[in-house]
């Protein structure tokens, strides 16, 4: 009864942009990776900040649970509806607000997707550099605190968020932040609501800080005999203090798999991909010192991407590996997982990673943002067979248990979710108890995704 008085009330508010029709609900329950489907009972698109609340006051006058949708593009079941309630679609908040050039930020509706946003600022000289692979919304982005290639330059969403406009649980709406540079007024709550996953708000919209697009880009690929080798060149690199705006890691079957998608020809050995930014100068000494490393680590098969062509290509590649991969093992199901460890424990980590996987008898390229010990693995499963379904998880866990033992964190990039709630008590302790506590003071009627990051009432 409260759910069917919610969506008359939300119909009454919408109109037409409230669905409820199967295929809009199918489509709002699908996750990317192995998660069961999960429709909600109804699909709401609001176009304002004001809509947001007004929603969010009805869901919570019935008890309606609210799952904010992006993209779709997450990869640990953020944005699923678990249990009902209504699939909140901000891509329809697709504005770039105001482009404030002179303080080198920009304002932005949480539907605005960084390619769309980067194409939007081609004639300003700046540009927003987090760069996850997919074209992720940018307020999706940040409900998941995203980071991806370019972070070992530039950072993640957590430096590149100056400010935030929040609906709170209550249908309040909030500004966190300031356009200022720094501010010590009160508790950092752009901070709190950047990868909370939208458990404690609704972001509606987003102050970014930009960057200056760089005068000389330049991208290498190169191979190497063994992936301790490649891992240990970045290692070098990054010690010697080599300004890379990239630099990526994927193994032998990755390169197979790049040259079964795309008819390159690479070795089917491991790789790394690196992209220099700056001055003229300055890139043309960071490839030459990163070519001295290289040669000192015994990689080979040099090859530049100076042009612009060229670069996108290789970029576009890297980003294509999950696509690429599912179709290495026709009819497969992508368990993909990710951790991040300490630079130093990053070749032994990831040569304990490739152990497991042979071992396992499991089919598992593995990529990563090496350049901040972030990376990933694809486990490709057959969806009717149990037993390598249990195998992968058993991976996935020894992959965890490894990156806390070495210093690290269970997920770099891909977030908790539900995926990986297991493993925060591990992770965090009783931290893991004051997030719930927050939860519940913010959200008592825990009606804003349910399930997901935290150990929830109700």
């Amino acid at each position: 009864m409260a759910l069917a008085q919610a969506l008359a009330e939300l119909e009454t508010l919408l109109g037409k942009r409230l669905a409820t029709s199967q295929a809009e609900r199918d489509q709002h329950g699908q996750s990317e990776t192995w998660f069961p489907a999960s429709p909600p009972d109804a699909v709401a698109y609001p176009e304002s900040t004001q809509e947001v609340s007004e929603i969010v006051k009805i869901c919570a006058t019935h008890d309606v649970p609210i799952t904010a949708w992006g993209t779709g593009t997450s990869l640990e079941g953020h944005a699923l509806p678990i249990r009902g309630g209504i699939s909140l679609d901000m891509m329809r908040m697709d504005k770039v607000v105001e482009v404030l050039a002179e303080d080198m930020q920009v304002r932005v509706q949480p539907g605005v997707t960084r390619e769309a946003l980067n194409t939007d600022l081609r004639a300003t000289g700046l540009f927003f550099p987090v760069d996850p692979g997919a074209n992720a919304s940018l307020g999706g982005m940040a409900a998941t605190r995203a980071s991806g290639t370019t972070t070992v330059r530039y950072g993640s969403m957590r430096d590149n968020v100056a400010g935030l406009e929040v609906v709170m649980a209550d249908g309040r709406i909030i500004r966190t932040g300031s356009r200022a540079k720094k501010s010590s007024a009160g508790y950092d709550l752009t901070a709190l609501m950047l990868g909370s996953e939208g458990t404690l708000g609704i972001i509606t919209e987003l102050t970014l800080k930009l960057h200056g697009q760089p005068e000389a880009i330049s991208s290498a690929v190169c191979a190497f005999d063994t992936l301790e080798a490649a891992v240990e060149t970045v290692q070098l690199t990054i010690q010697m203090g080599i300004p890379m705006a990239r630099i990526e890691f994927v193994d032998d079957l990755t390169a197979q798999i790049f040259n079964e998608a795309n008819g390159t020809n690479f070795p089917a050995k491991p790789h790394l991909m690196i992209e220099f930014h700056g001055s003229d100068s300055g890139v043309a000494e960071a490839s030459e010192r990163f070519g001295e490393v290289v040669a000192e680590m015994g990689g080979a098969d040099f090859q530049w991407a100076t042009t612009t062509e060229d670069r996108n290509r290789l970029w576009k590649m890297r980003h294509g590996a999950y696509p690429a991969s599912i179709a290495h093992r026709p009819g497969c199901m992508g368990l993909v997982t990710d951790i991040c460890v300490p630079i130093s424990r990053l070749a032994e980590a990831v040569a304990e990673t490739k152990h497991d996987i042979e071992a396992a008898g499991l089919i598992g390229p593995v990529v990563g943002h090496v350049g901040d010990g972030n990376f990933h693995s694809v486990l490709l499963l057959d969806p009717e067979d149990r037993d390598e379904f249990k195998r992968a998880k058993a991976v996935a866990a020894k992959m965890a248990e490894r990156a806390l033992a070495m210093g690290g964190t269970v997920t770099g990039e891909h977030g908790i979710g539900m995926g990986k709630m297991g493993y925060m008590r591990d992770e965090h302790g009783a931290g893991w108890d004051v997030m719930g506590q927050i939860k519940r003071a913010l959200d008592p009627q825990n009606i804003l995704n349910p399930g997901k990051l935290v150990e929830q009432n109700g």
